[in-house]
């Protein structure tokens, strides 16, 4: 986090000190063998170092040196070119202005979540199915401040065990909940169970199936109770016959408890129940199936042609007001790990903007990509930021936005 050099040196000092504060009130939440005086001064030396860390697009040498919520890499397949740092999580809106309905606030979601990198198939078969995504569903889920490197810490851990292993405990000085809030999840029936495949004309097979759909949903089942006040969305290509398929495997993974009414789900495009209410309802997990008889999912766009915003077949049109929610698709239909660094800077924001006027002036709640931490800088993440700060306050960055208030302080920006 880079603090904005025009500051004068006593605002800079009460940034340091809310800053110190909230970390503070994170480190409670974490067992440490030491003593009080230890974590003061682990926090400390922590935001300092946030606070003199490069910011996202900067030329940078490893990970350590970048902003908090980025890393260092490069968007080429060019040696020549520096590295940058590049972000990999949004800012939290929810820090900035609490209690408003959920259809006002946006977040980053991730295509094809489960379809991981050198993931190997449950079956025993080799995956010939294409990937979307470089990291777990845990680990899009927690954000990890570590001694290690990203890089260095997602070799060593193993996210197949339903809880944190103990080299993820050792290693992580600092869980900051503040990263993916929405999965995306293509459900199969297979095996007499249902499974998680990247797969065609509606049928799942050997060498496009990933893993069974409740590891996964495990995995969500495991943060939600972890961390008491966060929500999670999950939008399921659903190509379920099972009857009742879909709720007895949410159920069986522990999810049912979670579980955001249809009753309460707005059917006029009217406002959704404020996240209080979610959270003190423990009504934290929103489930949408594309399967309208099952239920009606939002709206949603997959367009990748510049000026273009066309909907799904399964969506209803997108200037319609009969929805509060939209969702915003930026991938084509073939995934690529090189090109996606080119679909996930510029070309994102344009096409966020192009569909806010499609979809009759909303901005997304939810923006969905591959490889979300792959970018020139910025990326998805800073595309989520935006649109927090336009749906929160009229903004264009959610930091702009005064606490609790609906007006914008550019002094508070930190210029990420």
């Amino acid at each position: 986090m880079e603090v904005n050099n025009s500051l004068a040196p006593s605002r800079f000092f009460i940034f340091i000190n809310n800053e110190l504060k909230h970390a503070l009130e994170c480190l409670q939440r974490i067992r440490f063998s030491s003593d009080v005086l230890f974590a003061t001064f682990f926090a400390a030396t922590f935001l300092f170092t946030w606070s003199s860390a490069l910011k996202g697009g900067n030329t940078c040498v490893n990970d350590k040196s970048c902003d908090y919520g980025s890393q260092c890499g490069t968007c080429t397949v060019n040696v020549s070119v520096s590295s940058r740092c590049i972000r990999v999580q949004p800012h939290n809106p929810i820090r900035k202005v609490k209690g408003l309905p959920f259809n006002r606030y946006s977040w980053l979601t991730t295509h094809n979540a489960f379809a991981r990198m050198g993931h190997k198939s449950d079956t025993g078969s080799v995956l010939l199915a294409p990937v979307n995504q470089q990291d777990s569903v845990t680990s899009q889920l927690n954000v990890c401040f570590s001694s290690l490197s990203l890089s260095e810490l997602s070799r060593k851990l193993d996210f197949k065990s339903r809880r944190l292993t103990d080299t993820l405990k050792q290693s992580c000085l600092l869980f900051v909940q503040n990263g993916v809030r929405g999965l995306m999840l293509d459900m199969y029936d297979f095996e007499n169970d249902i499974w998680l495949c990247h797969s065609f004309h509606g049928k799942c097979f050997n060498y496009t199936a990933f893993q069974p759909a409740i590891n996964v949903l495990k995995e969500v089942e495991v943060f939600l109770e972890a961390n008491p006040t966060e929500i999670i969305t999950i939008i399921i290509e659903d190509y379920v016959t099972t009857l009742s398929g879909l709720t007895k495997i949410f159920k069986a993974a522990g999810l049912g408890k979670f579980w955001f009414p249809v009753a309460r789900m707005p059917s006029n495009g009217s406002n959704w129940p404020t996240l209080d209410s979610m959270i003190q309802q423990n009504q934290r997990l929103v489930v949408f199936t594309s399967k309208s008889s099952k239920e009606a999912s939002e709206d949603g766009s997959d367009g990748m042609r510049s000026g273009s915003c066309p909907n799904r077949a399964e969506s209803a049109a997108m200037n319609t007001k009969s929805r509060s929610l939209v969702l915003m698709n930026h991938f084509p239909d073939t995934p690529d790990y090189v090109d996606v660094c080119r679909h996930n800077s510029a070309p994102l924001i344009s096409m966020m903007n192009t569909c806010h006027d499609a979809a009759g002036k909303r901005w997304p709640n939810f923006i969905a990509v591959d490889f979300y931490k792959r970018s020139d800088g910025g990326g998805a993440p800073a595309a989520v930021d935006l649109a927090n700060g336009e749906l929160v306050c009229g903004c264009n960055n959610i930091d702009l936005c005064k606490d609790r208030k609906r007006t914008c302080d550019s002094m508070e920006c930190f210029n990420n």
